[in-house]
């Protein structure tokens, strides 16, 4: 059974929270879609999560594990999944992976991952706690 990145048995973990198109304007020196680009992709979805999970604002604090598996190109759609893997009273950390449907092919492959720590936040900017999961009706 394969694992690697680079192979189609490999599925996205999470959930699907952004999905954007690679544009040329997002490009570096060498035709690649820059990394802080897709950095950013991940943070923005990482933040949608995370306000879905406190209820409210959160600010990113840090980011581990950052991991550039392949390049991603112009005309790539780039799908970004979350998944809360850990809340801790006013933070979270969401496992991030984000995958390129290739251009013309549409080929999936993982290109980053990552794990971001994000904070709830009140009005004024300061730490709150997170509510607790809300619980899911059992039939």
């Amino acid at each position: 059974m394969a694992t690697t990145a680079d192979t189609t048995t490999e599925q996205p973990s999470g959930d699907l929270t952004v999905r954007t198109i690679a544009m040329p304007a997002d490009t570096n020196a060498n035709g690649d879609i820059f990394g802080g680009w897709v950095m950013s992709q991940m943070d923005q979805a990482g933040g949608i999560a995370g306000v879905e999970r406190a209820q409210g604002r959160v600010v990113t604090v840090a980011v581990e594990g950052m991991n550039f598996i392949r390049p991603v190109r112009v005309g790539d759609v780039l799908c970004v999944y979350t998944q809360v893997i850990q809340v801790g009273r006013t933070s979270m950390r969401i496992a991030i992976e984000a995958w390129a449907r290739r251009f013309r092919t549409r080929h999936r492959e993982k290109v980053t991952q990552a794990t971001f720590t994000f904070v709830a936040i009140d009005d004024e900017g300061r730490p709150r706690p997170v509510p607790p999961a809300p619980q899911t009706a059992r039939p």
